[in-house]
């Protein structure tokens, strides 16, 4: 009688899961802990701007009825009043803007006599646009010039693009967007000097659109390239003086794998938390050209609201830009952690 053979179990397949990297192990842990941090940031700025409109000596009915308010008997204005609460103590005035905002009603615009969820539905489209290609036109250039500046450091490309980048530094942005309007608008005639469409337009062209964006989009790309360049030319340079790169460069690897597979990839991981954390002046910056080019976003907006003491537009404003920032920190740190493999979340 012949032992039957030992059946030895198939070893489990590996599956991709098994062999992914837990490099985002604990992004629900980070995220939960920025939502518990964002709630009192949101909070604190909301009362802040709360107390500014509160202190403010503008008579929220006469901002209302606008050109009536000087025909509108005080009964009016009064009811007025009454209707909005604006007589309440100030705690119970924020307990129901809150309550309204957390129910989607973000109040009444009165430098633009509509709600202010309808302002920015209509507008907050335009402004991400043009933030978008900025920042797009921002992370493209900078991360070429700078690794060539890098690559040719101590040479004339490297003086001459540092040169310029500290000059275009110390500019500000709505100049640089005038003097673009004068030269390429006004003498050369290439472009369009303002708007979101020609005064002709019976409709909204993607074409028309792209044409009249090129101005706002190369200002406010122009205006924040020069921090991304200095600090990528700075990085690669350092990272050009690595053990791994100079191995990469004993092993006798192109000049541009060492440049770009080696000295860039290690210069990149810093990069990230600049393009996080530079975001807040981006947005600042396209609040300046939309109001030189006239276009229809947020930041002509809100400097229309700062200027009529429209406190409901400028608090929504306000927060939606509080959550920009603090969504692009989040995603900072997450990229961070999936691009550096010895970063953990959940340490």
């Amino acid at each position: 009688m012949t032992t039957p053979a030992p059946t030895v179990a198939p070893a489990p397949a590996k599956t991709n899961a098994g062999r992914r990297p837990r490099r985002l192990a604990g992004a629900g842990t980070v995220v939960r802990r920025r939502l518990l941090v964002a709630v009192p940031i949101l909070a604190a700025t909301s009362i802040g701007m709360f107390a500014l409109g509160a202190a403010s000596p503008i008579d929220p009915a006469q901002q209302y009825a606008g050109a009536a308010a000087f025909t509108a008997s005080e009964e009016n204005l009064a009811q007025i009043r009454a209707n909005w609460g604006v007589d309440d103590p100030l705690p119970v005035q924020y307990l129901r803007w809150v309550g309204n905002l957390l129910q989607g009603d973000l109040g009444w615009s009165t430098s633009r006599h509509e709600p202010v969820t309808s302002v920015l539905a209509a507008r907050a489209g335009w402004t991400l646009l043009l933030v978008g290609a900025a920042l797009a036109l921002v992370l493209l250039a900078s991360l070429l010039l700078g690794t060539l500046a890098a690559y040719r450091r101590g040479g004339w490309f490297d003086r001459a693009l540092r040169a310029t980048a500290y000059a275009v530094q110390s500019m500000p942005v709505f100049w640089i967007g005038l003097a673009a309007i004068a030269l390429f608008a006004l003498t050369l005639g290439w472009l369009p000097a303002g708007g979101l469409t020609d005064i002709t337009a019976t409709g909204t062209d993607p074409a028309d659109v792209a044409r009249h964006l090129i101005l706002p989009v190369g200002v406010l790309a122009i205006s924040q390239t020069p921090w991304f360049v200095l600090f990528i030319r700075d990085a690669v340079a350092e990272s050009l003086r690595d053990d791994h790169v100079l191995a990469a460069r004993a092993r006798g690897l192109p000049g541009r794998t060492v440049l770009f597979g080696h000295a860039l990839r290690t210069a990149l991981l810093p990069f990230l938390t600049l393009v996080g954390t530079h975001l807040p002046e981006l947005i600042g910056g396209a609040v300046l050209v939309e109001t030189v080019f006239s276009l229809p976003g947020l930041g002509a907006v809100t400097v229309q609201a700062a200027l009529g003491s429209d406190f409901p537009l400028l608090a929504a404003t306000t927060l939606a830009t509080t959550v920009v920032v603090l969504t692009a920190n989040l995603a900072t740190d997450l990229g961070y952690a999936a691009a550096d493999p010895r970063v953990r979340l959940d340490d």
